[in-house]
């Protein structure tokens, strides 16, 4: 509880007791009751007067402050004291309870913020150096000694040691790194003296991304969040002028004005849309917060509430399905050496990041001499067509020799087939595989126990290939040999199968997904190894790269949906029926009490649920 908090908490206990004290005087002392009432009853309410007072002069008349203090001032001049004084007093209760829950949802997103680092050291003239983050270029050599939190993306040049991922993917088991891995800004080493080189300027780096996705997740909310605005906006002016019709119109034709200004007073303090102003985004603002405990970065209410109607998921395959780590397993050369084979693929594909290319110059492991390539051109889709010590050397896939009418020969083994011709002559091929991750397929199975119609998996690999790992799998359907357009062209027509609310899903990591995570309903890209590109095109990030957080984050977002909507229900019926008690007469300023604050903090607790986060 912050202090502002703790001052209120005071005033409503020292007004509780001077209330409680002015009901034991007598009914006929009228004045020194008006005057015991005042008390506290200014005590409590003087910042909501003010309030009320300060938006009238600004234009801004319909809220819950001008409600509630037409409804007290009004009870005083009724001569009801002690319910004028009650509805202030139980009104500060709920807006403390309020913002005490809305203060616990926010800790979920501060202890998030607490993995943006203080410091950076750098070695400089044989000593430690302490500066600032920002201000470290990329290819610096940082120092990370043990408890520290690790400032910027980089690889380990020097040292090994265990690492803290948990404010960044959730999971509490510690990831064991060494000399030549990869390391992300924000988690924490635990033991060893770690040399990192960095990659990546700190504006750039993993723990600015996830800060900057989190602190703008509250821009954009969902539908139900929206309506609440909008249904506040409306709804605070029609039950002002609704308390006075039923203050006027009946008094007109009956008589009795006391009796139904009292009811309009009633209707009044009744109406008020606190409940709904706040439980409905404390909602979502707690489902974002919980879900990033978890590892799972939702960028606003807007996604959160997509996610529950997806029917249709799509997996890229690399490095979202299987870990995209491709090491070659055969080497089937014709007319020249394995040597030769790995030697010109290696040297080929030696300007290139992408996974298939680097696992070849792992496997050839020798520096290549980059003056004996010349005429180097990426074909996209194809492969790379280049010359080596005069030789026009082709590295590639089937559609690359087929362009280029080299007959080429099938392989029975599984993996992505690259193909090697030498001045348009087949030489021989390499077999290289990847690895399905662990969780896939129960990532996939829990999708369906979920209710999701259809599973697809889309892959620039050949159609052996795709058809073994997605039978592995149990998906549904695949599509192989894609180029990074083709992937675009699948999606736009599987969009086409959802129903009208349903929801499309892409999952995707590397740089080529980018355009085809923005054209889904829902973008996820993999946070741990995936593209800058992706993660910025992405509406979800997942920062432990596996696909059964999909699930979590739908579990989640169901979860989330079905307690807003459990609110709304529930704190409109109640109005509407004590509105209605109250106009007839049958509810008084007590029940009109329960019907404001009461249902506030039921609200409010339920909402509260959204930030308890069960692991599947």
């Amino acid at each position: 509880m912050n202090n502002k908090q703790k001052k209120t908490l005071v005033r409503i206990i020292i007004s509780f007791v001077l209330l409680a004290a002015s009901a034991i005087i007598p009914e006929d002392n009228k004045y020194i009751r008006l005057i015991a009432a005042l008390i506290p009853y200014l005590i409590i309410g003087w910042d909501v007067l003010y309030k009320s007072f300060r938006n009238i002069l600004h234009g801004q008349i319909f809220d819950e402050n001008f409600l509630m203090t037409i409804a007290s001032v009004g009870a005083f001049i009724l001569g009801d004291y002690t319910e004028g004084t009650a509805v202030m007093l139980f009104y500060q209760v709920g807006e403390l309870f309020q913002s005490y829950a809305v203060g616990n949802s926010r800790k979920s997103i501060a202890a998030l913020m607490d993995i943006r680092p203080d410091y950076a050291n750098i070695e400089k003239d044989g000593e430690i150096v302490t500066v600032d983050p920002e201000e470290v270029e990329i290819g610096s050599i940082i120092i990370v000694k043990p408890g520290e939190r690790v400032p910027l993306d980089g690889i380990i040049e020097d040292g090994n040691s265990s690492v803290d991922t948990s404010a960044l993917t959730g999971e509490s088991v510690p990831r064991s790194v060494s000399a030549g891995d990869s390391i992300i800004s924000g988690c924490i080493n635990n033991n060893g003296l770690l040399k990192i080189k960095t990659t990546k300027l700190f504006e750039e780096s993993t723990v600015s991304k996830i800060l900057d996705l989190v602190e703008n997740s509250s821009s954009k909310k969902s539908k139900a969040e929206n309506f609440i605005t909008k249904f506040a906006r409306y709804y605070t002016p029609c039950v002002v002028f609704a308390a006075l019709a039923l203050a006027i119109i009946p008094s007109i034709i009956m008589g009795d004005w006391a009796k139904w200004i009292e009811r309009a007073l009633i209707f009044l303090v009744i109406s008020c849309p606190c409940a709904l102003v706040i439980s409905v985004p404390l909602s979502f603002f707690g489902g974002i917060g919980g879900a990033s405990r978890s590892g799972i970065l939702i960028k606003g209410g807007n996604y959160l509430e997509a996610l529950a109607k997806s029917e249709i998921v799509v997996f890229d395959k690399t490095g979202t399905l299987t870990k995209g780590v491709f090491k070659v397993t055969a080497l089937h050369p014709d007319i020249i050496s394995e040597n030769q084979l790995l030697e010109y693929a290696a040297m080929a594909e030696s300007f290139s990041n992408h996974p298939i290319a680097q696992s070849i110059k792992e496997a050839y492991n020798t520096d290549i001499e980059e003056s004996r390539i010349s005429d180097y051109k990426e074909i996209a889709g194809r492969g790379i067509s280049c010359t080596i010590d005069r030789k026009q050397i082709a590295v590639g896939n089937d559609k690359l020799m087929n362009d280029m009418k080299i007959q080429w020969r099938p392989c029975h083994h599984i993996g992505t087939i690259i193909h090697v011709a030498v001045n348009n002559i087949y030489s021989g091929h390499i077999i290289i595989s990847d690895e399905i991750k662990p969780d896939s397929k129960n990532a996939i199975e829990s999708l369906k126990k979920l209710g999701i119609k259809k599973t697809v998996m889309l892959t620039g690999d050949s159609q052996k290939v795709g058809e073994n790992i997605a039978g592995q799998l149990k998906i549904d359907d695949v599509y192989c040999e894609l180029l990074p357009g083709d992937k675009v062209d699948i999606v736009e027509k599987l969009l086409n199968e959802t129903s009208e609310k349903g929801k499309l899903i892409f999952v995707g990591d590397g740089i080529n997904d980018a355009p085809v995570i923005s054209r889904a309903d829902i973008g996820i890209a993999m946070g741990g190894s995936g593209s800058d590109a992706a993660i910025e095109a992405a509406d979800i990030v997942l920062m432990d790269d596996k696909p059964s957080k999909i699930t979590e984050a739908i579990n989640i977002s169901q979860r989330t949906l079905r307690i807003a909507y459990q609110n709304i229900i529930f704190a409109l019926a109640v109005k509407i029926l004590i509105m209605i008690l109250g106009a007839v007469g049958l509810a008084g300023m007590w029940a009109a009490v329960f019907a404001d604050v009461g249902v506030s903090v039921i609200a409010i607790l339920n909402a509260m649920r959204c930030m308890r986060i069960n692991k599947i």
